[in-house]
């Protein structure tokens, strides 16, 4: 938990230095609190730095193509040249990314995980699949993960401004 809030500390000054008036000065104690709730619950004081770094993917506001993409980079196995994601690591993904929506009351059982993960590999021989085939997964909006497009919209639309009179 340390090291993560000292890397938040240094993440939100630098996006202060970026973006002036823009960053609230307590958004890395407030992005701990955050991470704290989620994947620390009985205080431990550990937070696996995978599950911080996936849930600061997900609430970015980055592309969603962006976010899958390093989803992938931050749970993927290199097997010579080639990344590929197993099973298992995907399970750990999908739990990771599910504390998120489970810390507002809206938590998917283990049991949808599974469903997930059996979806993207829905014909797969392998134990592992490569890039393409998970970004074409999440392509097709799971269910377990909705969520997260459906935020991603929503944020895209706050900037869009039209001419249009109301009456």
């Amino acid at each position: 938990v340390q090291q993560i809030s000292e890397m938040l500390t240094e993440l939100f000054q630098r996006a202060r230095l970026e973006k002036p008036g823009q960053v609230d000065p307590r958004a890395a104690e407030f992005t701990l609190s955050l991470l704290t709730a989620m994947y620390d619950r009985s205080g431990t004081g550990y937070i696996k730095t995978r599950s911080a770094a996936a849930a600061l993917i997900a609430l970015s506001g980055d592309t969603l193509l962006a976010k899958y993409r390093a989803f992938f980079q931050f749970y993927a196995v290199r097997d010579g040249k080639v990344a590929l994601i197993t099973r298992s690591a995907l399970r750990s993904l999908l739990t990771d990314l599910n504390q998120i929506p489970a810390i507002v009351g809206e938590s998917c059982t283990l049991s949808c995980v599974e469903i997930a993960t059996h979806s993207c590999f829905h014909g797969v021989l392998n134990s592992a699949i490569v890039e393409e085939k998970f970004l074409s997964w999440l392509r097709s909006e799971p269910a377990v993960l909705l969520w997260l497009p459906t935020c991603y919209r929503l944020s895209a639309t706050e900037m869009v401004s039209h001419q249009a009179r109301c009456k």
